[in-house]
């Protein structure tokens, strides 16, 4: 069969040239780049007989493994939450933005260990081989295993825009599988009506402990007052000023404290640092003697135009004003010193009077602190009575909102595995190994050339013809 025509047949050998050319390859389209549909036929047909060989070995083993899959069954109890419950004695009342998170919270719940751990006890599970594979140590790996395993076999989910809450099992035993999921649902139910009853029964058996508690401690706080008032002398700790008199004494010593300290400041900034300038209401003898400096400045000023530096008159002018200025420095001190003693005077009186006006303050506020804890004992006391009849009103109902709507049944069919879907999902496994193991074997180790697409595309050698297998030819 010709495969390929050439353009032209090459000469006969009689006419060639040297340098005759043969026609060019014309490569296919898209280049030489993959595999053309007759090469990739060619491997699968050469390998044809392995892989069919091969795709019905893995569909005899995913047959004989899949038919010995163990059966699991589910079994499912379905129970209605009221979250709308609205009794004011059993506590309830949530809002719509509550319920949201309600449903989650309770799936979160039943998973719990403590509300699987009665399960695991009531069914005995602790001895089921099913729930202690992998049990190596002490009870308590054993118990965490067996939860662990439990929680596994359950899927809790709540309906679909209902107030049902299902809850499923799975086991290998049906009937195994329904008391699981029962006993898990009962659980449910007792613990859920515990949570609503048991806090209004324990608060009403707390109560009269309570009451009794809050009278002992409006009889403590009723002594306290009486004791504070026999101490300090107040008959009446709510209408107890201070008293204008003392607060007036305080704001005057304060007044006088300010008016010193301002005169000193004054006094201070007029002596300076010579020291010999002072207040205007130093005495006469003071003020001759500055008087007297200021004279003997002047003549010296006057002498020093006229006499020299050493001269006897300038040298006696000299000692009479640093006699005059330790004069007046001297009257300055004494005068300091009896204005920061009169501020110091003044200062701790007002020290003392504070003191003493901040103590009875302090006492003042005790009492009004005495009487606020003597008022809310009262009010606290008052509102426990109050609240009495209803509480042991609370106590004696029964509230629930969970009910169990249908029990779990043992399922007559098993629910996994779903052999079909494994079956099919093994044939598609076992066809892809089928022909791509031997078609990547002839790729990466043992690569034939199988047909002239395998000469052209890989060698760029022009096939003229290709023939069918022939027969060897008989012996002569």
């Amino acid at each position: 069969m010709i495969a390929k025509q050439p353009a032209s047949l090459p000469p006969p050998p009689g006419e060639a040239q040297y340098g005759a050319q043969f026609p060019e390859f014309e490569e296919e389209s898209g280049g030489g780049a993959g595999f053309t549909i007759m090469q990739l036929w060619e491997m699968v047909r050469a390998h044809l007989v392995l892989s069919i060989g091969a795709l019905a070995v893995l569909l005899l083993v995913a047959y004989v493994v899949i038919s010995r899959l163990p059966k699991s069954y589910d079994a499912t109890a379905a129970l209605i939450v009221n979250i709308d419950n609205t009794d004011p004695l059993a506590g309830r009342n949530y809002s719509a933005g509550q319920s949201g998170t309600f449903f989650p919270t309770q799936v979160e719940l039943i998973y719990n260990n403590t509300m699987l751990l009665p399960v695991v006890e009531r069914l005995k599970l602790q001895e089921n081989r099913t729930f202690t594979s992998g049990y190596k140590g002490d009870q308590k790996t054993l118990t965490d295993i067996v939860l662990a395993n439990l929680r596994n076999t359950l899927n809790v989910r709540p309906g679909s825009g209902s107030q049902l809450l299902y809850i499923s099992a799975q086991a290998r035993d049906p009937v195994l599988a329904a008391k699981i999921a029962n006993a898990v649902a009962e659980e449910y139910l007792n613990q859920s009506r515990a949570r609503i009853n048991a806090p209004a029964s324990e608060r009403a058996q707390r109560y009269t402990v309570q009451l009794q508690e809050l009278k002992e401690k409006l009889d403590a706080a009723t002594v306290k007052v009486t004791d504070f008032r026999e101490k300090y002398g107040l008959a009446d700790l709510k209408d107890t000023p201070t008293g204008d008199s003392e607060g007036n004494a305080l704001a005057d010593l304060q007044s006088k404290l300010l008016e010193q300290q301002n005169s000193l400041r004054q006094l201070e900034a007029r002596v300076g640092t010579t020291g010999t300038e002072g207040a205007t209401s130093d005495g006469q003898e003071v003020i001759a003697t500055r008087g007297k400096l200021a004279t003997l400045e002047s003549e010296l000023v006057e002498a020093r135009t006229t006499l020299g530096p050493k001269h006897p008159r300038i040298l006696q002018l000299q000692s009479e004003i640093e006699a005059t200025r330790a004069t007046l420095q001297t009257s300055a001190s004494q005068a300091l010193s009896r204005a920061r003693e009169l501020r110091n005077n003044i200062q701790n009186e007002y020290v003392r009077e504070r003191e003493r006006l901040l103590t009875r303050r302090v006492v003042q506020d005790q009492g009004a602190k005495l009487l606020l804890e003597l008022q809310l004992a009262k009010d606290n006391y008052a509102a426990a009575l109050r609240g009495l009849d209803q509480v042991q009103f609370a106590s004696a109902g029964d509230y629930k909102d969970v009910t169990l709507v249908s029990r779990a049944e043992p399922p007559v069919k098993a629910s996994r595995p779903n052999k079909t879907k494994l079956f099919l999902a093994a044939f598609v496994a076992s066809f892809g190994l089928a022909l791509g193991v031997p078609f990547a074997f002839e790729l990466l180790f043992n690569r034939r050339i199988r047909c002239r697409d395998d000469l052209e595309r890989s060698f760029r050698t022009v096939v003229l013809a290709q023939f069918d297998k022939m027969d060897p030819a008989p012996a002569a």
